[in-house]
């Protein structure tokens, strides 16, 4: 899983690239941890757009990503969604608590 990021004033957008399963997972988290403690953003942006695949584990990296947006005050969204990921949101219940870009 490749991870890149970029700040535009106070907006954060990290974009993933390949398969986001378990072996990926725990560094995704990491990673993401570390940009937005660096840019303390208002607004974060997920981008799935390069994601291949996804299982369950993408759900611990964006709960992870709206409770920490959640305590800096800031909102979260997540845009490009494959549909495959898009089922794994919608069964978890995670596109009734953070909006859905294109």
């Amino acid at each position: 899983m490749e991870v890149q990021t970029k700040t535009i004033d106070c907006t954060l957008t990290v974009s993933f690239r390949g398969e986001l399963d378990h072996h990926a997972a725990r560094e995704t988290v990491t990673a993401l941890e570390r940009a937005v403690d660096a840019a303390l953003p208002m607004h974060l942006t997920l981008d799935f757009g390069g994601v291949t695949f996804m299982d369950s584990s993408g759900i611990a990296v964006v709960m992870r990503a709206f409770r920490r947006m959640s305590a800096l005050g800031g909102r979260l969204e997540l845009i490009n969604v494959p549909a495959q990921a898009k089922k794994v949101f919608d069964a978890a219940g995670i596109t009734a608590r953070v909006p859905m870009g294109t």
